[in-house]
């Protein structure tokens, strides 16, 4: 079983959508499977130092502060249920997430699901800036990736390209929010459903493959 998803390091819902799923696959009685995880940009006009949290999300949504209190409230209410923890007020700037989703591509495959996740906690949980290459650097050396060659990786202009050329291949192939998951590349979820729904799309997937390979 194949799974793409497409994310960002700085969606709650993307993290919330994670932990449905995977609260889904420790149900899952099928086949082994194998994620994909995909760069999905929300917003690259963010510089390398960020920008003042609270006001950008006022401006990106063209809503009041009482309103952005609002929606951190919702996400930080679904993120409990959902298992997972945000703490909106440590988070003071608003960051470049395309050298996070260069380390995502470039970990070890053994570490990926932990690595996103340590990204998520990051900036969700410590409010660090997961735009800057130390803090990146920081969590890399917990799963013992060289910091040295890591530095140069992450510098490199083709890293960056390469986020940023498949960010844009995803919106041209019709996904323009995130969380978004493809299964066995037919079944599609979008958004952070229920681990119930995620268990359905993998029962789907698996039908369909079972029902391609009797007809080919």
């Amino acid at each position: 079983m194949l799974i793409d998803i497409f994310h960002d390091t700085v969606c709650p819902w993307c993290r919330i959508g994670k932990k449905h799923l995977f609260d889904a696959l420790a149900q899952w009685e099928g086949e082994a499977v194998n994620i994909r995880w995909h760069p999905f940009l929300l917003d690259n006009t963010v510089p390398p130092e960020g920008y003042e949290f609270r006001k950008f999300m006022r401006k990106r949504k063209g809503i009041s502060s009482a309103e952005v209190q609002q929606m951190f409230d919702y996400a930080r209410h679904a993120g409990k249920v959902a298992g997972v923890k945000f703490n909106f007020d440590k988070i003071g700037l608003a960051v470049n997430t395309q050298l996070s989703h260069k380390l995502i591509a470039i970990a070890p495959e053994k570490n990926t699901h932990d690595i996103v996740e340590a990204i998520y906690q990051a900036y969700f949980e410590d409010g660090l800036n997961i735009g800057d290459i130390e803090v990146l650097v920081a969590i890399a050396k917990n799963y013992q990736i060289d910091e040295n060659k890591l530095r140069l990786q992450l510098t490199e202009n083709n890293a960056v390209d390469a986020v940023m050329a498949e960010s844009t291949f995803a919106r041209l192939n019709g996904i323009n929010s995130v969380p978004f998951f493809i299964f066995n590349n037919k079944v599609k979820v979008d958004g952070s459903q229920s681990a119930n729904v995620f268990l359905r799309a993998l029962n789907r997937a698996a039908f369909i493959e079972v029902l391609t390979k009797q007809w080919s």
